[in-house]
C-alpha cells in the first residue's frame, strides 16, 4: 500500500521548506497520502528552527493517523508536545497531546512507514547534533566576542591611565620647575635684601649692645636710643623704595598687582604688605612698624583676607607670600 504515497509526486522537495509544509497541511484532508510524502520528503536535518522542526513533526504525526499507519515510537509526535507546550501555544499542545495518546496503537503496522518514521528520527538527530554545534559556534564567537571587547577595553584603560600618569608627570615636573624658580627668587630676594639691611640691623644690633652694656651718663644711653630710632626710621624711609623695587623684581610685581587689586589700600597696610613679601620675620616688621607682634598678626590676617577676597588670578601667589 506505501509503494503508492512512494510514488506519488504531488510535492518538491526542492520547494521552500515552509511552502512544503502549507501544501502538506492543505492536502491533509483532501489527499493524506500525498500529505505524508510531502513531509517524507524534507531531509529534516536541513532544518533552520525548532518552530519548523515543531510543525513538522506535528503534520507528519497527524499524517500517520490520517493514513492509519502505527509509528514505532512517540518520538517525533514528542518533538511537537516539548516545543507547544515549552512555548506556551495552547490549541497546537493539546492536538499533539492528543496525536500522542493515539498514534502508537491506532492503525496498522507498515514496514516501509516504519523504515521511513526511523529514517526521519535520524534526520532529527543529525539536526540537533547540527543545532548544537551551530550553538556551540555561536558561543564561541561570542564568547572570543566578549574576550577581544575586553581585551579592547583594557588596553584603552591602560592607555588612558598611561596619559594620566604622563599628565601627572608633567604636572608634578611644572610644579617641581616652578618652585626651583620660586625658591630662586626667593633666595635672590633673602640675597638682595641682605645685602641691603645688613648694614643698617649690624648698625643697630651694636648701638642697641652700647645701649645695654654702657656705664655712661644717661645723656649718652639717650643720645644712643635716639641714634637707634634714628637708624630703624632710615630703614622705614630711605630703604623701603629699594626693598619695594627688590620685592617687586624678585616676586614678578607682587606688590603691583596688590595695588591693582587694592587700589583704595592705606599707606600703612601697603608698608605692612612690602615687609611682608620681604619675608622678613614678624618681630622685625613689629619694630619697623612700632607695633606690638600681636597687631601685627591681626593685621596680617586683615589684609590677606583682603587679597582673597578681591581676586581669583592672583589667589595663589597671595595665599602664598602674605
Amino acid at each position: 500500500m506505501y509503494i503508492v504515497i512512494l510514488l506519488f509526486t504531488g510535492c518538491s522537495y526542492t520547494a521552500s521548506r515552509p511552502k512544503v509544509l502549507d501544501e502538506a497541511q492543505r492536502l491533509m484532508t483532501e489527499d493524506p497520502q500525498a500529505a505524508l510524502s510531502c513531509l517524507n520528503g524534507l531531509d529534516i536535518s536541513e532544518l533552520e528552527d525548532s518552530a519548523t522542526i515543531a510543525r513538522w513533526a506535528l503534520l507528519y504525526s497527524e499524517a500517520m493517523v490520517a493514513n492509519r499507519l502505527t509509528a514505532p515510537t512517540d518520538t517525533i509526535i514528542n518533538i511537537a508536545v516539548d516545543y507547544y507546550g515549552g512555548h506556551n501555544l495552547r490549541d497546537e499542545f493539546q492536538k499533539a497531546s492528543r496525536l500522542k495518546a493515539i498514534i502508537k496503537t491506532y492503525g496498522n503496522h507498515d514496514e516501509l512507514a516504519t523504515a521511513l518514521y526511523l529514517q526521519k528520527e535520524k534526520e532529527f538527530m543529525l539536526y540537533k547534533e547540527r543545532a548544537a554545534r551551530e550553538k556551540l559556534f555561536y558561543i564561541t564567537i561570542i564568547v572570543i566576542m566578549l574576550a577581544a571587547g575586553t581585551i579592547i577595553l583594557m588596553r584603552q584603560r591602560i592607555r588612558l591611565q598611561s596619559a594620566k600618569n604622563d599628565a601627572l608627570m608633567a604636572e608634578a615636573s611644572g610644579l617641581k620647575t616652578e618652585i626651583e624658580a620660586r625658591s630662586c627668587d626667593v633666595s635672590r630676594l633673602q640675597n638682595t635684601l641682605h645685602s641691603l639691611l645688613d648694614n643698617r640691623f649690624s648698625l643697630i644690633d651694636a648701638l642697641c649692645q652700647t645701649y645695654y652694656e654702657s656705664q655712661g651718663t644717661r645723656t649718652e644711653r639717650k643720645a644712643i636710643a635716639e641714634k637707634v630710632k634714628a637708624e630703624i626710621e632710615a630703614v622705614r624711609t630711605d630703604s623701603f623704595p629699594k626693598m619695594e623695587r627688590v620685592v617687586n623684581d624678585c616676586r614678578n610685581n607682587i606688590l603691583e598687582r596688590v595695588r591693582q587689586t587694592l587700589p583704595d589700600i592705606k599707606p600703612e597696610d601697603y608698608q605692612l604688605a612690602v615687609y611682608l613679601a620681604s619675608n622678613l620675620s614678624t618681630r622685625t616688621i613689629s619694630l619697623l612698624l612700632d607695633e606690638s607682634t600681636d597687631v601685627i598678626y591681626k593685621r596680617k590676617s586683615r589684609l590677606k583676607k583682603r587679597l582673597l577676597n578681591a581676586t581669583d588670578c592672583d589667589r595663589c601667589d597671595f595665599e602664598s607670600i602674605f
